[in-house]
């Protein structure tokens, strides 16, 4: 992160986006690893969370792939809004996540062969690369605020990859659960 100078301010802003990323993942460690999740019935409404989280996910890989279409053309007005509806997509789906943890819990797998340590080797790799990207997400977007656009770039080349795999592979561990879990 030699990236950052050594002006007070952006340390200041890098230490807080390092705090609110860290509390963001004990958060969501908590809620959905203490098994302290609520007791529901199976047509509690959160149950349908799931589908949403899937479509969020999808939805956010697409806007990151036509955001990146966009600014290799230089469409970079394009690129603003595309990228900013994925971080408010992302920022909904965090929020739907959490919510669908706390009633739901945690979702076991079950299935056996082959396909339980490609599972969980997706699965792993998602977990780990999510925690990471938080602040990256965070950080590129501030160097774009501040318009420091080199900063930015360099940011979003390791960003944009991270980003779009865990959101792709967000869907991966859906669809995995939803129709190979038996």
């Amino acid at each position: 992160m030699n990236e950052i100078s050594n002006s007070p301010s952006k340390k200041r802003v890098y230490i807080v986006v390092q705090v609110v990323s860290a509390i963001i993942a004990a958060i969501l460690f908590y809620i959905i690893y203490s098994e302290q999740s609520i007791e529901v019935t199976s047509e509690h409404w959160s149950r349908y969370l799931v589908d949403l989280n899937a479509l969020l996910n999808t939805l956010t890989a697409c806007l990151l792939i036509f955001g990146f279409i966009q600014i290799k053309k230089g469409n970079k007005l394009n690129h603003i809004r595309l990228m900013l509806s994925a971080v408010m997509l992302s920022a909904f789906f965090l929020f739907s996540y959490v919510t669908y943890h706390y009633y739901q819990g945690d979702t076991k797998f079950l299935a056996i062969g082959w396909i339980r340590p490609t599972y969980f080797l997706i699965l792993i790799s998602h977990i780990f690369l999510s925690i990471i990207n938080l602040p990256l997400i965070l950080l590129t977007l501030w160097f774009a605020v501040i318009k420091e656009h080199e900063k930015h770039k360099k940011f979003a080349r390791i960003t944009f990859p991270i980003w779009l795999y865990v959101s792709v592979t967000g869907v991966l561990v859906y669809l995995f659960l939803k129709f190979l879990n038996y």
